[in-house]
């Protein structure tokens, strides 16, 4: 069974940096397109950045100039490098990949940014 984990979230203060992985597990497949999204108390899930293999990318207006998503060395790892991160992206953030046509999601990070 193919698996996405999530790991890096924690606590940082407004203007503080984060790095998030996400790793996969039980897939010799190609996962693409991969990104993250997240979902913020009370609010629906919304997107923040999503990759093709093409390159060709997809950030939130809200995260553009901020975030950046890489790819690891390992087949389908990813990260999402935050910087001056606001309160207001204060979310779970979900890793997400398609795979044979199949949307998968990780179990989800907290990230929250303090004031």
């Amino acid at each position: 069974q193919v698996q996405l984990v999530e790991s890096g979230g924690g606590l940082v203060q407004t203007g503080g940096s984060l790095r998030l992985s996400c790793v996969s597990s039980g897939s010799r497949h190609v996962i693409d397109p991969m990104g993250w999204y997240r979902q913020a108390p009370g609010k629906e899930r919304e997107l923040v950045v999503t990759r093709q293999s093409t390159g060709v990318t997809q950030y939130a207006d809200a995260v553009k100039g901020r975030f950046t998503m890489s790819r690891g060395n390992a087949l389908n790892t990813r990260y999402l490098q935050m910087n001056d991160l606001k309160p207001e992206d204060t979310a779970v953030y979900y890793c997400w990949g398609r795979i044979l046509g199949r949307d998968l999601w990780g179990q989800g990070t907290l990230v929250t940014v303090s004031a």
